[in-house]
């Protein structure tokens, strides 16, 4: 019986020692990922003070827009992301909050129900899941990604939750 107790005892003590290597591991894969991106404290290419790049899109309505256009809010969503969906509630919220103008969505993919939602208190552009064009001008690679865009068309703060960013400065 005591070898049974010392054979647990030891495979328990085994598979803590391999769970903290693997943890260990992970953690290093992704700082090594980030910072070979050119990141090594942010998942966002484009920081506060950044400019947008340029690009031309067109709304769901048939608006067009372009980087000249952009103040306030972005957000990228995709169709196949269940944090997109789960921030959704609260970006409607916000959106709703500062008006129609002044929030801009991407919508990656084929998602009719998002779309739906965001249409009424955003301008939603629809884009491959690659984000298309404004992806590139916001060098965003992810999602959810939202960006506060100043004024001069420059980053004023980046986050995945719109509850902690800040609320834009309105327009005239």
């Amino acid at each position: 019986m005591p070898y049974l107790v010392a054979a647990v005892v030891l495979l328990g003590v085994l598979c803590l020692l391999n769970l903290l290597l693997t943890v260990g591991i992970l953690r290093r894969m992704r700082a090594d990922a980030l910072r070979s991106a050119g990141r090594a404290d942010s998942l966002f290419a484009l920081e506060p003070g950044a400019p947008v790049g340029e690009f031309t899109a067109v709304t769901v309505d048939g608006d067009p827009v372009t980087h000249r256009d952009v103040t306030g809010v972005v957000g990228f969503f995709s169709a196949d992301c269940a944090a997109c969906h789960d921030l959704l509630p609260s970006f409607v919220g916000r959106a709703r909050d500062l008006g129609r103008e002044r929030v801009l969505a991407v919508v990656g993919g084929d998602d009719p129900a998002t779309v739906a939602a965001l249409a009424p208190v955003a301008r939603v552009v629809l884009a491959d899941l690659d984000g298309g064009p404004m992806a590139r001008a916001f060098q965003n690679e992810w999602t959810p990604a939202l960006y506060v865009v100043d004024e001069d068309g420059r980053i004023a703060a980046t986050g995945t939750r719109i509850d902690r960013l800040p609320v834009p400065a309105g327009r005239g």
